[in-house]
């Protein structure tokens, strides 16, 4: 569904270049949960930066089912975002004076879409992430897990292909965050696919794999527990090999 080919970009910081991404080929498939790790400055942020469009690769290609996503114009690209692309934070993001239903509906919104058309789909998505009973609640009346709940019925309102998750379970709990990975990991089923940039490598595990970046490279791809449950993987995958869904 998306493919990175031999991607490189690069900062000035006080004057001084530096590669956050250094050559990364990667195939993100239809359906798949994958999780990007790796130290502060490995590279993590900017390659989820890419992948939804937010900021354009210096070299090399990103192909969104074919099409290349740096050769479309602002207005193009803008739509990629909108209508492609769902994005979940770790601090929520939520807008503190309306209820849960009206964040969820305000891509709708953005998009030309009246409060009364998009409140159905709201309410929908709510109750699919368990958040049904609380649909007229402010974000000062949910808790952190809920919070981050109505963030990915959010993400879902304008049914995005991907999901980009930054830290998603970062500012939780470890019991609402493995619920919210295991909604993330239950979104995939429907077809959806979920990049999710994490530190943690319990969270990493929920997914179907697992892939490293050091000093802007792919060091290593490995099957998360997930994929491991459904297939009795375990082995380490190198970065380059083409089982791994990773270019040569």
């Amino acid at each position: 569904m998306l493919e990175l080919t031999d991607v490189v970009k690069e900062y000035r910081v006080g004057g001084q270049r530096v590669c956050a991404l250094d050559g990364v080929s990667l195939r993100i498939e239809a359906g798949e949960f994958t999780a990007i790790i790796g130290p502060s400055g490995s590279g993590k942020s900017t390659l989820l930066h890419l992948l939804g469009a937010l900021d354009s690769p210096d070299s090399g290609s990103i192909a969104f089912r074919g099409e290349e996503i740096g050769a479309l114009d602002d207005d193009r690209q803008s739509e990629f975002r909108r209508h492609r692309v769902g994005f979940v934070f770790q601090f929520f993001n939520l807008l503190p004076t309306l209820s849960a239903w009206e964040n969820v509906a305000v891509p709708k919104l953005l998009d030309g879409t009246g409060l009364r058309r998009a409140k159905p789909r709201a309410l929908e998505l709510l109750d699919r992430v368990g958040l049904g009973d609380r649909a007229d609640h402010r974000p000062a009346e949910l808790s952190g897990g809920q919070m981050q709940r109505v963030a990915v019925a959010r993400a879902l309102i304008m049914d995005p292909p991907l999901i980009l998750a930054d830290e998603p379970t970062g500012n939780l709990d470890s019991k609402t965050g493995a619920a919210i990975l295991d909604l993330l990991g239950d979104i995939t089923t429907s077809g959806n696919s979920v990049v999710m940039v994490t530190h943690d490598m319990t969270a990493a595990h929920y997914c179907d794999r697992v892939v490293t970046l050091r000093d802007g490279r792919i060091g290593s791809i490995t099957a998360g527990e997930h994929a491991r449950d459904r297939a009795g993987v375990s082995d380490v995958v190198p970065a380059g090999d083409e089982r791994a869904g990773v270019g040569a």
